[in-house]
């Protein structure tokens, strides 16, 4: 019987290594691996250690030739930047893998993997892994420069506002540090009736241009003048100047409308207070609770101004209020007020209390006065106006008192006030008693207006102990739940610098 057998399956033999001898599959190169690398490095001419320059003001780092670029620590962009640091030297290679090296954070050192291919004798293809450090120095950019020489700038945005009251200021103040569009300004001076901000770019100038017309009704104008110009290159070096100009109305100033406008608001009255000053100027109408939003073009097309001085405002007390029913309103009225109640009121001044003197009127704070309270506002009747509108007015339509707001003792509100804000660093002329009476305003004005609290990044403050909302007299306050904890970083979980690592 014939068995048959089953064919052998071919195998690779195996060949002696040129070099050591040691018994290897064949390759082109007749060398095992470690005789291969060292007869061959296909790493040289790769920098072992290279030089990326870092600037500590604004935490960039510098892409040649001349670009500073925001890189977060083992970020696709920082390994992205450190290799085109080599890349002239990885073109003779193939690049198969690279990834960062833990390094400590305070070495000032990054170190990158990398994993190449490259063919060497007869064809063969030899990896090799190695690791490339990239020392970090220090360079100052040209932004950083600029901005410490302090004399720098090309271009400037001039904001004004022609009233003796800095409320919008403050509150035009919080709203570039919510959104944090100071932090490409060279320079912020104050001046007695605005803010200028030097910036290094035409760009950034025209953004906070921008910026304020969204924020505050305004207009704005602008102009350059030549500084140099380079008839080889045809090039141009211009410095430009934007002026912006605020309407010059605030919270809590009364005005007088023209008829015209006050037509086309919905026929209210002429004499009307103005609530609040965002986009758009909120008025309304002490005599029927009527509102209405004027933005800057409509104000600079029928312009009209305060009739008084926030220094004339004047302490009355609460003989009598009556709330007010609700009157049907006429033809074309427009929007009423929810937020407040319409009532009529026999008020006396404070200091005539030793004589008969009492006013009444109607006002919008029948929601927070009673008989009693101390409130402020303008006396119409004892003053001379000076105004082109309300000179022509029917006497019997112009109010002896227009109330404003209620008062509560400033004193204990401060004591009592457990929040601060942030304010911007500007170069200053000097702060006067009335700048800081102005400023306390304006903090009272966030406690009270919640419209006007929302736009605005609130810190509790650590020293003052957190009480009720309210206090004994009632004075509105700002809950814990609206206030943001403040920021301290002193330093990290490695500790300072050359410090032993911190352990739980």
């Amino acid at each position: 019987m014939e068995y048959m057998k089953e064919p052998v399956a071919p195998s690779q033999g195996n060949i002696l290594c040129c070099q050591c001898g040691i018994p290897i599959p064949p390759n082109p190169a007749n060398m095992c691996v470690a005789c291969l690398r060292t007869q061959v490095d296909i790493t040289e001419g790769i920098p072992k250690q290279v030089t990326v320059h870092f600037c500590k003001q604004c935490e960039r780092y510098l892409q040649p030739p001349g670009t500073w670029v925001q890189c977060a620590l083992e970020s696709r962009e920082l390994l992205t930047l450190c290799l085109k640091k080599i890349k002239a030297s990885l073109s003779k290679v193939r690049l198969i893998e690279a990834s960062f090296v833990w390094t400590e954070p305070h070495s000032r050192r990054l170190k990158i993997k990398l994993t190449v291919q490259k063919e060497v004798m007869n064809g063969a293809i030899l990896q090799q892994v190695f690791v490339v450090e990239y020392v970090i120095q220090p360079q100052m950019c040209d932004d950083c420069h600029r901005v410490e020489a302090k004399d720098f700038w090309k271009a400037v945005v001039q904001v004004r506002q022609k009233t003796l009251h800095k409320k919008t200021f403050y509150y035009l103040e919080q709203l570039i540090l919510k959104h944090r569009l100071h932090q490409n300004t060279l320079r912020i001076k104050e001046i007695h009736d605005g803010l200028d901000f030097y910036y290094g770019s035409k760009q950034h100038a025209q953004k906070m241009v921008d910026f304020l017309q969204c924020t505050v009704p305004s207009r704005s104008k602008s102009s350059q003048r030549l500084i140099s110009h380079d008839i080889h290159s045809n090039a141009y070096n211009y410095k430009s100047t934007f002026s912006v100009e605020i309407v010059p109305i605030c919270k809590d100033n009364v005005v007088c409308l023209s008829p015209k406008l006050a037509q086309s608001l919905g026929n209210m009255s002429q004499i009307c207070v103005c609530i609040r000053v965002t986009s758009t100027i909120h008025l309304i109408d002490p005599n029927t609770l009527q509102i209405a939003d004027i933005d800057g073009n409509t104000y600079w097309r029928h312009p009209f101004n305060s009739l008084f001085h926030p220094k004339q405002l004047e302490e009355f007390i609460v003989i009598d209020i009556t709330r007010v029913q609700e009157r049907k309103q006429g033809a074309g009225a427009g929007m009423r007020s929810n937020k407040h109640t319409l009532a009529e009121a026999w008020v006396q001044k404070t200091s005539e209390m030793n004589t008969d003197n009492q006013y009444f009127c109607r006002t919008h704070l029948g929601h927070l006065l009673n008989p009693g309270d101390l409130v402020l506002g303008f006396d119409l009747a004892n003053c001379n106006l000076n105004d082109e509108f309300a000179n022509k007015m029917n006497p019997h339509n112009v109010p002896d008192v227009v109330l404003i707001k209620k008062s509560y003792d400033r004193t204990k509100r401060q004591r009592r006030r457990n929040w601060k804000l942030k304010e911007l660093e500007r170069d200053r002329e000097g702060m006067d008693t009335d700048d800081e009476r102005q400023y306390q305003d304006f903090l009272e004005d966030l406690e009270e207006d919640e419209a006007i609290r929302k736009n605005v990044n609130i810190y509790k403050d650590s020293k003052i102990p957190v009480e009720s909302d309210t206090d004994d007299e009632g004075a509105p306050r700002i809950s814990l739940a609206e206030m943001l904890e403040e920021l301290h970083i002193s330093q990290d979980a490695t500790g300072g610098e050359g410090s032993d690592m911190m352990t739980q």
